[in-house]
C-alpha cells in the first residue's frame, strides 16, 4: 500500500521536486501546502502518514506548524527540510517532535532514506 505524504514548502519548484522523487518511488503525495497555516489545515483534513515540511515559510514557519500538528496529533510523523546553516532550527525541530530532517538542496537518496526510516 502506498504511504500518503503531505509536502509543505513555500517554493512550488521544491514541492514539485519532492513530489517527483516520492511518486517515482511508490509513495502517494496526497496534498501540498505553501505555508505552515495551510499545512496544519491540510494535515487535519488529509491525515497523511507523513509530512515533509520546510522550516522557513511565510505566515507560520515549519517549527510553528510542527508544534501545532503535534499538539493536535501527538502521533504525527514529520520530517523537516532545511537549508544549510539552519542547525539551531533543526535542533529546535527535533526537540519539538520532528522525526528526521533533510538538508536542501535535496538528494533523492537522502529524501527516500528519511521517509523509509520514518514510515517504511
Amino acid at each position: 500500500m502506498a504511504k500518503n505524504i503531505l509536502v509543505v514548502d513555500d517554493a512550488a519548484f521544491m514541492r514539485m521536486m519532492i513530489k517527483d522523487i516520492l511518486t517515482k518511488n511508490g509513495y502517494n503525495v496526497v496534498g501540498e501546502a505553501e505555508n505552515g497555516l495551510k499545512a496544519f489545515e491540510k494535515y487535519n483534513e488529509l491525515k497523511p502518514d507523513l509530512v515533509l515540511m520546510d522550516i522557513t515559510m511565510p505566515e507560520l514557519d515549519g517549527i510553528g506548524a510542527l508544534k501545532k500538528i503535534k499538539a493536535a496529533d501527538p502521533g504525527a510523523m514529520v520530517v523537516m527540510c532545511s537549508a544549510m546553516g539552519q542547525q539551531a532550527m533543526v535542533i529546535d525541530a527535533i526537540q519539538s517532535g520532528a522525526k528526521d530532517f533533510i538538508v536542501k538542496p535535496f538528494q533523492a537518496d537522502r529524501v527516500l532514506e528519511a521517509v523509509k526510516k520514518v514510515i517504511g
